[in-house]
């Protein structure tokens, strides 16, 4: 609808409310009514995706032209709001639920995830402390001991043990960006009380460690915490290990530092890193950290989903000797965003850096020393149940069919993965990890390497223009590479087989131009 075609311009269309009454904006038949249609809205989108194009073809600041660029005056019935979402926003989409999408890390759904995540809205609370909600903060330890238990880690990363409350512990953030911010500042204070300096003077001599395939925002959470960008060390890697990070040259970098009157601080270890899905040695990452006193943090916010699966457990190896770890179930795990679970070994170790205690929050409870609130440890304050989504989750599907949900992925992913091994034009550029397969059309005859670079550029791009697929691309020995991630909640075995056969078809005609 247009924007001179919009209700609210006429004061006198829609009342929207009865005047005898006032506003009610939680009318208990405005709730049941609107959210029926919004209910029925979102069960038809799932039906209808997968004939959408998963890439919309629109131009920014298409929304404004369409819905107005003043905001609404005066209220309009719910259908035109719901009309207006479909005819207008739903069309502007890139459909990451698709069983097209094969361009990112899956961002997995469910119905108990939405279901719990419409409650959680519904009920609207704020969970800074215990006392603020107690069954919100109660569900959220009990889910992240849940899956804890799913995931084997020891048990002391838990809130609670057989033992009784621990010293460790875990919260739910929004993303990994968060969980690496927080223990790069827990770490950072923890360096600069062990060395003796202040804030001022010590914090230029602190350095942190990562592959140069870990993720772009461990870098930028680096320089939010106040680390000296030269100080960030974005350690080379290679084929030689798969592009996993080489203990052995982080040793010798670590020690060069010291002896340059550095300050090993922190290393992020990655299972399952964005470009090729490569896994750092845990075990041996922090076999080198407690050398210098350092801490270990393992971002496994993709991959460490498959680890409920014990025949990929072994890449979590060494964990009980790392200080935390991280994943995202709204990434693999069915569980929408956003959900990123933190585990640390000392919770107090992060409440030393981010606890605030003002007089208005101070409770019973709290004082007790009996309860961990859990806003002393994270950025803010304020935060959402989001615990509550995650243990319907769990408790709806419980780890059975959460297990086969990733192992149907991986299957999928090794038939695309054979189907381009099959095709002499292609390559497998790393050894597939989980669910993710990086390959190219390699250099044939005469062509050059930066041909074939244009050539699978080409490629993804008439891909992608089709709407029929999403692709994306990444950059491994300097080479353009194409990702191919399997993991939409809808995929099946026939979407990977029609994507396949549309690779195919793409590539020859670009080969018969």
């Amino acid at each position: 609808m247009s924007a001179m075609g919009r209700s609210d311009t006429n004061p006198t269309a829609f009342s929207g409310f009865g005047d005898e009454v006032g506003f009610q904006p939680l009318n208990p038949e405005d709730v049941r009514t609107y959210l029926h249609k919004a209910v029925d809205f979102i069960s038809d989108y799932y039906k209808s995706v997968e004939s959408m194009p998963v890439l919309p073809d629109v131009k920014p600041g298409y929304l404004q032209y369409e819905l107005g660029a003043a905001a609404p005056s005066y209220p309009a019935p719910f259908e035109v709001t719901m009309k207006e979402l479909k005819t207008s926003v739903v069309p502007g989409m890139t459909h990451w639920a698709s069983p097209n999408f094969f361009a990112f890390f899956p961002s997995t759904n469910s119905a108990a995830a939405i279901a719990g995540d419409l409650i959680a809205s519904a009920m609207n609370t704020v969970g800074f402390t215990w006392q603020a909600a107690p069954a919100a903060t109660e569900m959220e330890v009990l889910a992240l001991d849940w899956l804890a238990q799913l995931l084997h880690l020891p048990t002391s990363f838990m809130n609670r043990t057989s033992a009784g409350r621990g010293t460790g512990g875990g919260v739910i953030l929004g993303t990994t960006s968060e969980a690496m911010l927080v223990t790069l500042v827990a770490a950072r204070d923890a360096a600069l009380r062990q060395s003796g300096s202040d804030g001022v003077s010590g914090l230029p001599r602190l350095t942190v460690y990562a592959a140069d395939q870990t993720h772009s925002t461990f870098f930028k959470a680096c320089r939010l915490a106040g680390f000296d960008p030269a100080n960030i060390q974005s350690i080379p890697t290679g084929p030689e290990t798969d592009y996993a990070l080489d203990p052995a040259k982080l040793l010798q970098i670590m020690q060069a530092d010291v002896n340059a009157g550095l300050v090993p601080t922190y290393i992020c270890a990655t299972v399952g890193t964005t470009s090729s899905n490569a896994v750092d040695p845990v075990g041996a990452i922090a076999d080198v950290a407690a050398l210098f006193n350092a801490w270990v943090h393992v971002d496994a916010a993709y991959a460490g989903s498959a680890c409920i699966c014990l025949e990929f457990r072994h890449h979590l190896n060494g964990v009980e000797r790392v200080d935390s770890i991280s994943m995202s179930p709204h990434k693999w795990l069915l569980t929408c965003l956003d959900c990123t679970c933190l585990w640390v070994r000392d919770t107090n170790r992060l409440t030393d850096s981010l606890e605030t205690n003002p007089e208005y929050l101070k409770n019973d409870a709290s004082e007790s020393g009996t309860v961990t609130d859990l806003k002393d440890m994270q950025v803010g304050v304020g935060r959402r149940f989001r615990g509550l989504k995650l243990w319907m989750v769990m408790r709806t599907y419980g780890a059975a069919k959460l297990q086969e949900h990733i192992r149907s992925d991986i299957a999928m992913a090794k038939m695309f993965e054979d189907n381009v091994r099959d095709d002499d034009r292609f390559e497998v550029v790393v050894p597939r990890n989980f669910a993710l397969v990086c390959f190219r059309i390699k250099p044939r005859g005469t062509m050059k390497e930066e041909d074939a670079d244009e050539a699978n550029r080409e490629l993804m791009e008439r891909l992608n223009r089709t709407g029929k697929v999403y692709l994306a691309h990444t950059a491994v020995g300097n080479r353009f590479v194409l990702r191919f991630a399997v993991g939409s909640s809808l995929q099946e075995e026939r979407h990977v087989r029609s994507a396949w056969e549309l690779i195919k078809k793409m590539t020859s005609e670009i080969f018969k131009e």
